[in-house]
């Protein structure tokens, strides 16, 4: 066992007034198995590059370890993985390579064929047990879910669950739960560690901002009753101490030092509530600082005349020549919200994009209805470049609501004069969702609309859903978002 040290740690990128980290400490045990949390744009990906000395810094980070970063830069992709494997650690014992991807459930025979050959799941399996042979390293494991299936990532988490020593970036609670035993969160302020899986986590936090909200309210009506009382206790120290210089009813001559003392008094009690109100005012000031913003979305799609939207009957895609899944039957009708589920590979993306309307080749019947609008959210995102007033005149759709979802899903308003292509990969995809959500249709495609994205978001995401249940056909990996929304599941096998 052996510390990773973080002390006085600030960073800012060249140019930029957003202060990433500001003075941050905290120790991590290199035997933990830590995940990594925090809304997009906090700095998680930052941070790992800060660990190993991609960017200066501000402070001190200490270690005894190496740090070794997934997804690791493969340079030439034409290789053979079993090169692509020694070019990330050439003093590798075969017999502990095969041992490990005898874990992650990979076949020998993928080392003998080209990497680019193999599909997204498998290059991720084959550099993680690539870098976990190396001794004496620190796993920093960024985001390897967003190219894993439902399946791959349990196998994932399981292999992931058997190590210790990495540092985890996962936005699939699911996938965060099967295998850390530690928790480091971004918070608005500050970064905390606690013991535990993500659901150990996410409760405690409920808890602490259930109690910071009520603790809050509490202080505020006490502060509001002080203020009214010290107001009251000033007035009437100011009416006595008017009273020594005037006589009373009778006529007879005022006591003048009876009267001074009794407003003396009073002042005295109203300078005691005006220090209760600024110790109020200072507990309420610590509080809610690390509370998020998951303010509720809103969806309104356009009213369809007819029930049924869309129906495939007994229909098979073919890519290449190839065919990809054969017999796909199901209807879309009003209120569906369907998820499309199977491995990678299986033609998922290709059915979203047959029912939009892409010249897919196919067979069987595809039948939909007439001047059905659609929106579409795609998995890509590298297209998106210029600012986002630009973005949503290109697109025709409105700006003040575009732009107002986005803050709802944590975007700052610094963020709008950025372009788009400086973002990060859960902002790029917000960007996506917040276009759908402004656009008038009948009917919503995502094809996995949450890579990338944060817990938080996600979760204001299936709130939307379940609220406004709009007609809608995803394809998404993570099951806890699928098992909350979806109200029919389309299963495709490879063919």
């Amino acid at each position: 066992m052996s510390l990773i040290n973080v002390a006085n740690l600030t960073f800012a990128y060249d140019g930029s007034y957003d202060t990433i980290f500001d003075n941050v400490s905290f120790q991590v045990d290199t035997d933990w198995k830590l995940g990594f949390t925090g809304r997009n744009g906090r700095g998680k990906t930052t941070f790992l590059n800060l660990l190993t000395g991609k960017y200066e810094y501000r402070g001190t980070i200490s270690s005894q370890v190496e740090f070794e970063y997934f997804p690791f830069q493969v340079d030439n992709d034409e290789l053979n993985t079993i090169e692509v494997v020694e070019s990330i650690y050439p003093d590798y014992v075969h017999w502990e390579l095969l041992r490990e991807l005898s874990l992650l459930q990979v076949e020998d025979d993928v080392l003998y064929r080209p990497f680019r050959s193999l599909s997204n799941g498998e290059q991720t399996k084959i550099m993680l047990a690539a870098l976990f042979l190396k001794e004496n390293s620190f796993l920093l494991i960024d985001e390897p879910t967003n190219h894993l299936d439902m399946e791959a990532r349990k196998i994932v988490s399981r292999y992931l669950n058997s190590k210790k020593g990495f540092i985890l970036v996962s936005h699939d609670r699911a996938f965060l739960d099967r295998c850390v035993d530690h928790i480091l969160s971004i918070n608005k302020t500050n970064i905390e560690i606690q013991r535990g899986n993500f659901s150990d986590w996410w409760e405690n936090k409920q808890r602490q901002d259930h109690y910071e909200l009520a603790e809050n309210e509490k202080l505020k009506k006490d502060i509001k009753r002080l203020n009214e009382s010290a107001k009251q206790k000033s007035d009437w120290s100011h009416e006595v101490e008017k009273t020594k210089n005037g006589t009373r009813n009778s006529g007879s001559k005022v006591d003048k030092g009876y009267i001074g003392h009794k407003a003396a008094k009073m002042m005295k009690r109203s300078k005691a509530i005006e220090g209760r109100q600024q110790a109020a005012a200072e507990d309420k000031s610590k509080l809610l600082k690390n509370v998020e913003s998951a303010e509720t979305l809103k969806l309104t799609q356009l009213p369809y005349p007819k029930n049924q939207l869309a129906e495939l009957d007994h229909v098979t895609l073919y890519y290449g020549g190839k065919a990809v899944c054969r017999d796909v039957s199901f209807t879309i009708e009003k209120g569906d919200r369907i998820a499309v589920t199977g491995r990678n590979g299986s033609g998922k993306s290709s059915i979203l994009k047959l029912i939009c309307g892409d010249n897919i080749d196919h067979d069987g019947n595809f039948r939909k209805g007439s001047q059905l609008q659609i929106s579409y959210v795609s998995q890509d995102t590298s297209f998106l470049h210029g600012n986002l007033t630009h973005f949503a005149r290109n697109h025709n759709i409105d700006e003040s609501l575009f732009k107002a979802i986005l803050r709802k899903l944590d975007f700052s308003r610094q963020q709008f004069e950025k372009d788009i292509a400086s973002f990060s990969g859960g902002q790029k995809k917000k960007v996506l969702i917040a276009k759908s959500l402004s656009e008038q249709a009948h009917l919503h495609i995502w094809d996995e609309p949450l890579n990338f994205i944060d817990v938080i978001s996600r979760m204001q995401i299936e709130d939307l859903l379940l609220e406004y249940e709009p007609t809608i056909v995803f394809v998404e990996h993570d099951s806890e978002f699928c098992s909350h929304i979806a109200t029919k599941v389309v299963e495709l096998q490879k063919d």
